[in-house]
C-alpha cells in the first residue's frame, strides 16, 4: 500500500495520530487508544524516504541540524497532518496528528458562547490556551481566530511551527506564517507582526524567554496576542512562564503577565460516548481580584480559593464543563466520574441538578 493510501486510509478510520518507527508496525491512536494497524515492520529504508517527500531542503537541514523538525502534510480534500520527524536509535521516526480546518472541527471545541464572544471581542491583551501535550491546544486556538475572522474586520497574523490550520479570509484578512519557510523564529516574527499593521497575533506556542518578551511587548504595544503553552493546571500557568525567565527577570515580568492577562483557557481531551475525544475546558478571565492575586505569589498558589471567595466570577471550572457535556449526552458517567478533579463533588452536584444548585459552593475542589 502508498504511503498516502495508507493515511488516507488511517484518517478514514478516525485515527489522530500516526506512528512510523523502523522496526515496528504502524501504529494509530484511534478513540484514544493506540492500536497495531500492520502486521510486518517499518524498515529504516521507508522512514528515510520521508524526509525527501514531507520536508524542504531548508526542512531537511535543521532535521540534520537539530536531529528533529516539525513540517505539515496535506491530503488534499480530506485533511492536514502535523508531522514530527526525528532521530531515534540512528534511524527515522515520524509521529503524524490529523489535523483540519474544516467548520465541523472546530466546532468540537467546547467553549460556552459568552466566552468565545468575550475573547473574540477583545483588542488588546493576552489569551493563553494551555493544557498538556496533545490535549487539543491548536484547534482550539484556530477556533478562536475563526470566531474574530468571521466576525470582526481585523488584520490577524499567525506565526506558527508548522501551520497547521488553514483559515480563508472571512471578514478579516489572515495572514499565516511559518517557522523555517516564511520566518526564522518565533520572536523575530512577533517582532515584524508589529510592523505589518496586525490588529492580532497568533503565536503557536510560547516556548522560550525571548518569544515570551516579545508577546509582552505586542500586548504593551496595543494587540491581541493568542498563545498556546504547555502546562498540567491552569493555577501553575503563570509560575510556569515565569521560569522561562531569569530569577532577576520575574517580579517584574510577573506583574506585567498579570496586567496583560485577558483569560486561560486550560483543557483535557476526555473520551466521548461516540467513540471520539473532546476538549473539556478551565476557563479563567481576569477581573481585578484576579490580577491581584497572580502578582502575589503567596495568592497565585491558592487561585482556586480566590475563586470561591469572589463566586466563581469570571471563571469556568473544569468539572462544571464536564457536567454539561455529560448532561448533553456526550461524556458518559463511567468516564466524566473517572476524569473528574473532584469526583466525590462531581457525584453530589449530578444528585442535585433537579434541585437546581449547580456548582455555587465548589470550584473544582
Amino acid at each position: 500500500m502508498h504511503f498516502e493510501e495508507m493515511l488516507t486510509l488511517l484518517v478514514h478510520k478516525g485515527a489522530s495520530d500516526i506512528h512510523l518507527h523502523a522496526g515496528m508496525p504502524v501504529l494509530a491512536r484511534i478513540g484514544g487508544e493506540l492500536k497495531t494497524v500492520s502486521q510486518s515492520a517499518i524498515t529504516p529504508e521507508f522512514t528515510t524516504s520521508l524526509v525527501e517527500k514531507l520536508c524542504t531542503p531548508q526542512q531537511q537541514a535543521r532535521l540534520r541540524t537539530f536531529r528533529q523538525v516539525d513540517v505539515a502534510y496535506s491530503l488534499p480534500g480530506l485533511t492536514r497532518l502535523r508531522v514530527n520527524l526525528f532521530y531515534q536509535r540512528g534511524s527515522i521516526s515520524a509521529v503524524m496528528h490529523t489535523l483540519s480546518s474544516e467548520d465541523k472541527d472546530l466546532s468540537k471545541v467546547s467553549l460556552d458562547a459568552e466566552y468565545l464572544e468575550f475573547f473574540r471581542d477583545q483588542r488588546r491583551g493576552l489569551v493563553l490556551v494551555t493544557g498538556p501535550i496533545g490535549a487539543g491546544k491548536s484547534t482550539t486556538l484556530a477556533r478562536l481566530v475563526d470566531e474574530i475572522n468571521t466576525h470582526h474586520t481585523r488584520v490577524i497574523v499567525t506565526v506558527e511551527d508548522p501551520i497547521e490550520y488553514l483559515h480563508r479570509p472571512k471578514r478579516s484578512a489572515v495572514i499565516q506564517r511559518e517557522i523555517g519557510s516564511d520566518a526564522v523564529s518565533y520572536e523575530k516574527a512577533l517582532l515584524a507582526a508589529m510592523r505589518q499593521n496586525a490588529d492580532v497575533i497568533v503565536i503557536g506556542e510560547i516556548r522560550d524567554p525571548a518569544t515570551a518578551s516579545a508577546v509582552l511587548n505586542a500586548v504593551y504595544t496595543g494587540h491581541l496576542v493568542l498563545s498556546t503553552f504547555v502546562s498540567s493546571d491552569s493555577s501553575s500557568v503563570l509560575n510556569r512562564m515565569l521560569e522561562l525567565f531569569s530569577q532577576g527577570e520575574r517580579n517584574i515580568n510577573r506583574v506585567l503577565l498579570a496586567e496583560s492577562l485577558l483569560g486561560i483557557i486550560h483543557q483535557r481531551l476526555v473520551p466521548t460516548t461516540d467513540g471520539e475525544r473532546v476538549p473539556v475546558t478551565e476557563v479563567i478571565t481576569m477581573t481585578p481580584r484576579i490580577r491581584e492575586a497572580l502578582k502575589q505569589p503567596s495568592q497565585t498558589d491558592r487561585l482556586r480559593e480566590v475563586l470561591r471567595e469572589q463566586g466563581l466570577e469570571g471563571y469556568q471550572s473544569f468539572d462544571e464543563n464536564l457536567l454539561s457535556l455529560y448532561n448533553k449526552g456526550r461524556v458518559d458517567y463511567q468516564t466524566a466520574r473517572l476524569y473528574a478533579q473532584n469526583p466525590t463533588q462531581f457525584e453530589l452536584a449530578i444528585l442535585r441538578q433537579s434541585d437546581n444548585q449547580g456548582f455555587g459552593d465548589w470550584a473544582d475542589e
